[in-house]
């Protein structure tokens, strides 16, 4: 079933706020989010890209676009003044995400705190910003992107894995304070996925081949099987799944 049909309707008279969606994941759970019924605003740097407008323009929905640069709290914090003085945000999907590759014993410290900044801390600061209003109305939808890393440590990555554990952690965190008030907060674990940022892992012949023989679904995941979990983590279909962080990896965590 296509991702731009499978929650069909479910999420009209909804406006969500998707950090990212200039591609991946991002423009993919974008595109569901519309699908669904919802408006969305994408929150990063650049403008959504034409995959993203043509969709918005095929479902009939609001597309529009707020600048941001998560390593900054300043200007997090003055987007989100923009938007709440506009919008009512019901959905938060914190899908942006910052991977930076090095062994450990090189790893510059700056980077690593960037990595932090945007992974971990923008997704707490977003959070707590759009879940004030949701907290007031008793109802509201925040899913986060984790990772395999959070679960498991990688190689090269301690950044990358040390946010994405910290993002399972913190939807737990918030969903303790939350989830009695009518807010829902979790999170999706992607596994390998086809994207731009995992385009050093593709392009290793020999990497590539033992990462996929340990699928046990044999094959990478697309944007959409990831966009259609955060979809379903958004709808009323999932109101009583609270502090969840769903992997979406193909039988990986299992295998």
């Amino acid at each position: 079933m296509s991702a731009e049909t499978i929650f069909d309707g479910v999420l009209a008279g909804r406006t969500a706020v998707v950090t990212g969606a200039s591609r991946g994941i991002g423009t993919a759970v974008a595109s569901v989010l519309m699908s669904a019924g919802a408006d969305v605003i994408a929150l990063q740097r650049s403008s959504p890209g034409v995959e993203l407008r043509r969709a918005s323009t095929r479902v009939q929905r609001s597309l529009t676009h707020q600048e941001v640069d998560l390593a900054d709290q300043r200007s997090i914090a003055q987007a989100v003044e923009r938007i709440t003085a506009e919008h009512r945000v019901d959905i938060l999907v914190n899908n942006a995400g910052l991977q930076i590759r090095h062994d450990s014993i090189e790893f510059p410290i700056d980077e690593f705190d960037r990595v932090l900044a945007v992974n971990t801390s923008a997704v707490f600061q977003l959070s707590q910003a759009f879940g004030r209003g949701m907290l007031e109305r008793g109802s509201g939808k925040i899913v986060a992107l984790a990772s395999l890393l959070s679960f498991q440590g990688g190689l090269r990555v301690p950044a990358y894995a040390a946010s994405k554990g910290a993002v399972a952690q913190l939807v737990k965190a918030l969903s303790n304070e939350w989830a009695g008030r009518g807010v829902n907060v979790n999170a999706v674990a992607p596994g390998y996925v086809a994207t731009e940022m995992n385009e050093a892992l593709m392009n290793d012949p020999d990497r590539y081949r033992q990462l996929s023989e340990r699928i046990p679904a044999g094959r990478w995941a697309q944007p959409e099987d990831i966009a259609r979990a955060v979809g379903f983590l958004c709808t009323p279909y999932a109101d009583y799944i609270h502090g969840t962080v769903l992997p979406v990896d193909g039988g990986w965590l299992g295998r």
